[in-house]
């Protein structure tokens, strides 16, 4: 049991280093990528994912300094430094969100033409490459792991968006059609982070997991000879 948790721990910030490294190099072939064909899209999820990148690499650190031991300092060990890690690539995601809503309203307004061939041959990268490490993190255990799982999906997602847009302007040129998947797309993201948020703010302020019955537990106890009374019960 102890060599399979110690293997899980080290799959883990595996997991989370490879995300990283994904994540900002891909972006700096985004950056460029965007100039070449003359993608707001793709400069504008270039911007989110150097972003995402800052907050992996937050994510890696923190996830295997929570494996500390606890020490005169931590007593309860280091553990809850993984709940903050996913705290913050929660509010950073929202935050990115809410940056290729404002883009995608922006072109809208402003419609620009951009290379749908060049998007087609950069969206198969980016479908490929993110994917890759969204497989990789699918069967995630931690809370940091699975909101960093909702980063990649995003990313892939974000791409799937621009390659079925790229594909219609091929047949039929419209600036209109990249924003409004990219919205569509980006609410659904919302939708899935903003729950990953609550439930790690639940847990980060000490609640009791929605699966245990505290009253349940109690009466196990008092089940158990020799035990006469409990108080003061925590989960």
């Amino acid at each position: 049991m102890g060599h399979h948790h110690h293997h899980h721990e080290h799959t883990s910030t595996k997991n989370l280093k490879l995300a990283f490294w994904v994540n900002f190099l891909f972006a700096i072939f985004e950056i460029f990528g965007g100039l070449y064909v003359n993608s707001v899209a793709i400069i504008s999820d270039a911007i989110h994912d150097l972003g995402d990148s800052f907050s992996l690499g937050g994510a890696y650190f923190l996830e295997k300094f929570s494996k500390k031991k606890a020490d005169k300092r931590y007593s309860f060990g280091y553990g809850r430094y993984s709940l903050l890690s996913a705290l913050l690539n929660s509010v950073i995601l929202v935050t990115g969100s809410v940056f290729v809503v404002y883009e995608s309203i922006l072109r809208i307004i402003h419609p620009e033409s951009s290379d749908a061939l060049g998007m087609v041959v950069f969206a198969f990268f980016g479908i490929a490459i993110n994917g890759i490490v969204m497989l990789r993190l699918h069967s995630s255990r931690t809370l940091n792991e699975k909101v960093v799982y909702w980063h990649m999906m995003e990313d892939v997602l974000g791409w799937v968006a621009v390659l079925i847009a790229a594909l219609i302007m091929l047949v039929y040129p419209s600036p209109y059609i990249d924003p409004i998947l990219s919205l569509l797309i980006t609410s659904y993201i919302l939708y899935g982070v903003i729950k990953r948020l609550k439930e790690t703010l639940y847990f980060f302020l000490q609640g009791v997991p929605e699966e245990l019955d505290l009253d349940g537990l109690k009466e196990e106890i008092l089940a158990v000879p020799c035990i006469a009374s409990i108080h003061d019960v925590h989960v």
